[in-house]
């Protein structure tokens, strides 16, 4: 999919940090855009009025994404773990039910997701996952678990899907493309670090990448150490 002439993308989760980059970096690519956030959450996207359609809704309504999602030819899906509704994976299987035939996909995620097992993950990784995952039940405010059933559901799906996988997150200035590896372990990822700008420049570059069609890209900044240090080792989008 290339934007020689007007393309259409939807963005899901329009109103949060990740989806507002996605959304100027669409816009900036020249895409046509639908953004999607819940009703409460539209002024946060005040500032973009006139520049893209706003559908507001809960992004886990199918008759919402279905509306939203119409006559786009790619959809980034911010998947957030909100609640104990099952927000994150009624999210994905609404996108994969109502996005046409054809359109590029694009999920976020954090690292703990794990398509095929082979992910290596550090003690203290695993720790804080865990206690992430019990005092987000027990306050009811965040179900982890869920956003491994969206993913498990995306993962099982005949789309053009692609999951990217985040490490920690800080905000600044782009550093450009992040690089990418397939398992987290992997010593390119070690820094664990990536500009929030660059994850939605990294989901947004993926829409035209078909190398990453069916792929679970882990992400590290570009210029953290352990990206420099294994430039040779990695997947360089750039």
């Amino acid at each position: 999919m290339g934007t020689d002439h007007a393309k259409k993308v939807c963005v899901i989760g329009a109103s949060g940090k990740l989806g507002q980059y996605l959304v100027r970096h669409a816009l900036e690519r020249g895409y046509e855009v639908v953004g999607v956030c819940r009703e409460r959450s539209v002024p946060k996207l005040a500032a973009l009025e006139g520049r893209i359609t706003v559908v507001p809704g809960p992004t886990n309504d199918p008759e919402v994404i279905g509306r939203a999602v119409a006559g786009c030819d790619g959809v980034l899906t911010v998947l957030v773990p909100w609640g104990v509704r099952q927000y994150a994976s009624g999210t994905a299987q609404a996108v994969l039910d109502h996005a046409r035939p054809g359109a590029r996909l694009v999920f976020s995620c954090g690292w703990h997701i794990t398509r095929d097992g082979k992910d290596r993950y550090s003690r203290k990784f695993t720790l804080g996952v865990r206690v992430a995952t019990f005092l987000g039940k027990l306050v009811r405010a965040v179900e982890i678990d869920d956003q491994v059933e969206a993913c498990r559901r995306v993962f099982a799906s005949d789309t053009r899907w692609t999951v990217v996988r985040g490490s920690s997150l800080e905000e600044g200035e782009s550093q450009g493309l992040p690089v990418w590896s397939r398992h987290v372990g992997d010593p390119v990822l070690a820094s664990d670090l990536t500009r929030r700008v660059d994850f939605a420049l990294f989901m947004v570059a993926a829409l035209t990448d078909d190398a990453l069609v069916q792929e679970a890209p882990a992400i590290v900044g570009r210029l953290t150490p352990s990206a420099l240090a294994h430039a040779g080792d990695t997947h360089d989008p750039a």
